[in-house]
């Protein structure tokens, strides 16, 4: 099989020989296991790509391999996306963080939580920075009554999906604002649907659609001429496909939709979903991350101005929330604040990290991490169901992290 491999001089000062290839090798071994189909890494230091590699395919059946150019579903690598927009309206004036979620989205007002059997009124309104720090009791599922009432709701997204009549994004959220929210909020902390809640915000504070306010204020600025909401035909045979693991061992191709997005990505969506909806390439994603790591900037263009990001990229919960937080065991040694895992104590993480290193994952496996002290961009795409940050993720940022931070 063709394997394209870029590496620049820096990188063998920093990596060396035996670093990448062991890189080489265990990304391999993982594709031979079937744990991934394919996949693609890039490393930027200092500003510059120092490092690029890809294997395996991204589409097994027809022989096609995972490409520069190869399209991914971001999934949850969304939300860093819309915390940035966010950003934008909130050094624009435009909101205040304190403000209820209410003022926007009338489904919101008057909201219940979930108390056993029973529903009780909010002690306070969810604001928009409850969206952004996950403490607004918004979730995504599960077995109390706030999880039934949003798979209940996304049920009637998926019925709708590929319809006549789809959900639109404002519909979507309004209709989430009657669910029950698991906690009162700002008293714990659940991953769940708050920035597709943002996402609308957006769009009632811009009056755009929220991939219209995207393409004009960060896309199209950054060069990120292959990420957005759907994939165009013209570019649809880039598109990787879906893996699941099947019980045998092997991967199978995963047609379904999920979380009210359409798998094929063939259309313009009504949904447009700020947690979970964009596609985009390595190399688009890494203008994003760059732009942050340059402190809003990139080839004379700003999007964020330098505080702003500091914002963005150093927000950590309370003492309260971060005891909900800690039950999610692999991100020891991390809080979570503008919808990004932020990197607070390394001596308590279980791979190698940066003190205030920033990132986040997606549902089907896309990663990445700003390592601001070390001036250091760490991204990995692949498409597995529930994959998230994986063993093989962790393996990689070890080997990098390890040789390219001091």
């Amino acid at each position: 099989m063709k394997v394209y491999v870029g590496i620049k001089e820096e990188a063998f000062e920093m990596l060396g020989k035996t670093e990448i290839e062991q890189i080489k090798k265990i990304l391999r071994k993982n594709i031979d296991d079937n744990f991934i189909a394919g996949a693609n890494l890039k490393i930027i230091k200092g500003g510059k790509e120092i490092f690029y590699y890809e294997d395996g395919f991204a589409d097994k059946e027809a022989g096609i391999s995972i490409k520069r150019d190869s399209i991914f579903r971001l999934y949850s690598m969304t939300k860093p996306i819309t915390a940035a927009a966010v950003m934008i309206l909130l050094q624009r004036g435009e909101i205040d963080l304190y403000e209820p979620v209410s003022k926007y989205i009338p489904g919101f007002e008057k909201q219940m939580v979930g108390a056993g059997d029973t529903l009780v009124p909010v002690d306070r309104d969810v604001t928009l920075k409850d969206l952004l720090f996950m403490t607004s009791g918004l979730v995504y599922g599960g077995n109390h009554r706030a999880g039934k009432d949003t798979e209940a709701l996304f049920r009637e997204i998926d019925d709708r999906l590929l319809g006549d009549t789809p959900m639109s994004t404002i519909e979507v959220i309004n209709k989430l604002g009657r669910c029950a929210l698991a906690f009162q909020p700002g008293t714990s902390w659940e991953y769940g649907t708050s920035a597709d809640v943002l996402g609308a915000v957006v769009e009632v504070v811009s009056g755009k659609r929220l991939g219209e306010f995207f393409k004009e204020e960060i896309f199209q600025p950054l060069g990120m001429k292959d990420t957005g909401f759907w994939v165009p035909e013209e570019k649809g045979s880039r598109l990787a496909k879906t893996y699941i693991n099947d019980n045998g061992g092997d991967l199978e191709v995963y047609t379904g939709n999920n979380l009210g997005i359409v798998n094929k990505m063939d259309r313009s969506p009504a949904f447009e979903s700020g947690g979970a909806g964009l596609v985009s390439t390595i190399d688009d994603y890494s203008r994003f991350t760059t732009m942050l790591m340059n402190g809003g900037s990139l080839d004379g263009v700003q999007i964020l101005l330098p505080h702003t990001v500091k914002y963005l990229t150093s927000g950590t919960l309370n003492a309260v929330q971060q005891k909900s937080f800690d039950n999610w065991v692999t991100l020891g040694g991390h809080s979570y604040g503008n919808l990004m895992r932020v990197m607070t104590d390394c001596s308590k993480a279980g791979d190698l990290g940066s003190s205030g290193e920033y990132g986040w994952d997606g549902w089907l496996g896309p990663y990445f991490c700003n390592c601001p002290e070390e001036e250091l961009t760490f991204l990995f795409m692949i498409q597995k169901t529930d994959a998230g940050t994986t063993h093989l993720t962790r393996k990689l940022r070890n080997i990098i992290l390890s040789s390219c931070c001091e």
